[in-house]
């Protein structure tokens, strides 16, 4: 899996989505991160949707849970 930068946002972040994503604009989801937190969006609705904001160990306990 890689990451691939997708947009430089009004909001300071940098957005990645995986490479498993695909380029069929399906189902995706993005990240950015920031020194405190870790920001989630749906990639269908980057401009003004919902993002969810997590700390750092909260989102390294969610990817070893999704790894396992």
């Amino acid at each position: 899996m890689s990451m691939e930068q997708v947009a430089d946002n009004m909001d300071g972040l940098s957005w990645f989505k995986s490479s498993y994503s695909g380029s069929g604009g399906g189902d995706c989801v993005e990240i950015a991160t920031s020194s405190t937190t870790v920001h989630v969006r749906d990639s269908k609705t980057t401009g003004n949707g919902p993002v969810l904001r997590v700390g750092h160990d909260q989102w390294s306990a969610f990817l070893a849970l999704a790894a396992g």
